[in-house]
């Protein structure tokens, strides 16, 4: 089985400014915070888009009485119903 990378090139600035950085920037950063260049990237651009995007990907912290009894009643509808015919466990 083959999977495909998705990939983007990415071309530094020769200084530092609002729109781009330097390779000299992002390493620096990578070795203040002990990683690597890429997920220094990574970091950057999720910090982008949590301040741009209002709904990306925000914990709304534990559900509620409502929300919890709502995915017991698809979920009761929908699981498999009979006996159980063989167990296995992990540890």
């Amino acid at each position: 089985m083959s999977t495909i990378q998705d990939s983007m090139l990415l071309k530094f600035r020769a200084k530092d400014t609002r729109f781009g950085v330097t390779r000299d920037t992002v390493k620096a950063l990578a070795a203040e915070l002990d990683t690597t260049e890429t997920q220094v990237v990574h970091m950057a651009l999720s910090k982008l888009a949590e301040e741009m995007l209002p709904a990306y990907e925000q914990d709304a912290g534990p559900l509620t009485a409502r929300e919890l009894t709502s995915v017991r009643r698809v979920a009761k509808k929908t699981l498999p119903k009979g006996k159980v015919l063989d167990a296995k466990s992990l540890f």
